[in-house]
């Protein structure tokens, strides 16, 4: 009986190594595939920040020529914007590790 015991839970602790391992090899696959799309998400959201700039500095020379008062405002938080669409691939190259 004690015999019978041991041998099914050792079938059941060798099954949950082999689920385990393979798991492993599924968490490093899918890193790998990760990092393949960070450089690639990274320019894409450069070029996004550079669209989103020109078209922001036209906005803003526009209010500017047409002597609106709140073009300081406005000059701040497109700056800010431009500032955070620089650093953001930045930081997440940096937190990947690449």
């Amino acid at each position: 009986m004690i015999k019978g015991t041991f041998a099914v839970a050792l079938l059941l602790a060798s099954n949950i190594a082999f689920a385990q391992s393979g798991g492993a090899g599924a968490i490093t696959s899918a890193t790998s595939d990760i990092e393949e799309y960070v450089e690639p998400v990274s320019n894409l959201v450069q070029m996004i920040g550079a669209v989103v700039g020109i078209v922001g500095g036209v906005r803003i020379y526009n209010k500017w020529n047409n002597g609106d008062q709140d073009v300081n405002k406005e000059l701040i938080g497109w700056g800010g914007a431009c500032i955070f669409l620089l650093l953001v691939p930045t930081v997440i190259q940096a937190f990947f590790g690449i």
